[in-house]
């Protein structure tokens, strides 16, 4: 069979924010979707641009390997290429143009092309992959291979005769354990070790033990996997960290499921493995306080070795999370922080600004819940309008020509929020300001702790100016 060039769209040199983290992740649906087509007896290769600087370096790629396929599978587990950023799209539309030069049919899996495929098919994609991808990439690699038709394959779209072509949606998968282990391989991981041990002296690595999400916040977009909830068994996923370990010296995991444990018993079963195979390690997730809340949860995760849980805290007003269709209050969003804080594990909060119908008050309540239960870490976002979501249908009307953000801080409102855009900017600085303000003062009295307060103490104030004036300024043109 001909062979096949796996790469994706996510350079950490075109998010300057990410890149500063110093947290790089190698792209597990990338290799993982690799893994699946090497299986079907296709020669695969990974040209993975993660660390480099310059999608163009693709062509020496396409020049050793002789690829009649480019794929570009974007790693679908970082939540960040759910947000379609525009620096990673024009990378995207860069290797698909380098692949067509070359002469490959050029095959495209992402958040971004799911939702724009004729964008896409018209920046030198042949096939646009909807949706999950591995199945419907092994059919159309067999049909092109055969020289068969691909009208009959489910979640594609192409041009046939000039003309736009979707096929009808494919069915997620179910049995997880099926899959093959990623095609780990393929990576260079010892230059992502090497970034991870610069800047914080351990090495981590991801892993993903679920696909979809069954909740129905109603800001939040599933291009990919969809809302139904899939999920290993944990002994599977332990035999890949425990692969994992052996092979790597991984000594931390990211687990990047949308919501980690959701499936009664898994994470209980998930400990008591852990525990079994005397594996040592420490992990974060993402999940929700509610599911925390449930017997034994926060038990098993500390039994079995984790360090920092992200929630999805969005606001300390209910009124917001009501209209968000969150399914979460405010008091267990307290209620889990301090039952995760008694456990020795960190707790982060994402937050969110600007949703439609937020006033100064519910502002005010966001901060107070932060400063009162103060998260290890936060971060902090405006409502980003995804397509294909019931808040993207309510305020499409106001988009203009700015639909997405250049690069994960970018952080412009593109709608019509209770203030202007500037604004929201400055209410980002500010709310770190006092933040750090707080975690300077209850902390230990540390210099750095020191610089930080010296700095954030002024600027706190400026920035409530700012604040102020903003509030009430009209946004100019």
């Amino acid at each position: 069979m001909n062979p096949v060039l796996f790469t994706h769209s996510f350079l950490y040199s075109f998010d300057p924010k990410q890149q500063k983290t110093g947290q790089p992740y190698p792209p597990l649906a990338t290799i993982q979707a690799a893994a699946v087509v090497r299986d079907f007896g296709f020669r695969v290769a990974l040209f993975d641009p993660a660390l480099t600087d310059d999608p163009l370096q693709i062509r020496s790629s396409l020049a050793r390997e002789k690829p009649k396929y480019l794929v570009i599978y974007d790693d679908s587990f970082n939540y960040l290429t759910k947000m379609c950023l525009t620096n990673m799209r024009e990378a995207a539309f860069t290797m698909a143009k380098e692949g067509q030069t070359a002469g490959c049919c050029v095959i495209i899996n992402s958040s971004d092309s799911s939702d724009n495929y004729e964008q896409y098919l018209h920046e030198g994609v042949d096939y646009v992959v909807r949706g999950e991808g591995e199945e419907t990439l092994c059919a159309l690699l067999t049909a092109l291979e055969n020289n068969a038709d691909t009208v009959s394959i489910a979640g594609l779209a192409c041009k046939r005769d000039g003309r736009l072509t979707v096929t009808e949606s494919r069915p997620v998968m179910r049995n997880l354990d099926a899959l093959p282990m990623p095609a780990w391989d393929l990576v260079d991981v010892e230059s992502y070790r090497d970034v991870w041990l610069r800047h914080h002296g351990y090495f981590s690595l991801n892993v993903a033990t679920t696909r979809g999400c069954p909740f129905k916040c109603n800001w939040c977009a599933k291009p990919i996997y969809g809302n139904r909830y899939n999920s290993r068994s944990p002994l599977h996923v332990v035999e890949e960290i425990a692969w994992l370990k052996a092979k790597y010296r991984t000594d931390h995991i990211w687990f990047c499921d949308d919501i980690f444990g959701l499936k009664p018993g898994w994470v209980k079963q998930f400990s008591d493995l852990v525990k079994q195979q005397q594996l040592s390690f420490r992990f974060k997730i993402q999940s929700r306080v509610d599911l925390l809340l449930e017997e034994d949860i926060i038990d098993s995760l500390a039994g079995a070795g984790a360090d920092t849980v992200w929630v999805g805290a969005e606001s300390g007003s209910q009124k917001i999370l009501d209209a968000m269709d969150k399914g979460t209050r405010v008091d267990q969003i307290a209620a889990a922080t301090r039952l995760l804080k008694s456990k020795n594990i960190k707790v982060a909060f994402f937050l969110q600004f600007g949703y439609l119908g937020e006033t100064r008050e519910d502002i005010d309540k966001t901060i107070r819940m932060t400063l009162d239960l103060m998260p290890d870490e936060i971060g902090i976002s405006v409502s980003y309008p995804l397509p294909g979501t019931k808040f993207y249908d309510k305020v499409k009307d106001q988009l203009h020509h700015k639909r997405n953000w250049s690069d994960s801080d970018d952080l412009d409102m593109m709608f019509q929020g209770t203030y202007p855009p500037r604004f929201y900017k400055v209410l980002h600085r500010y709310v770190h300001n006092l933040y750090r303000i707080r975690r300077g003062t209850a902390g230990a009295r540390s210099f750095r702790n020191l610089l930080s307060m010296i700095y954030n103490l002024p600027m706190s104030w400026i920035n409530a100016l700012r604040l102020q004036q903003f509030a009430h300024a009209p946004e100019r043109s």
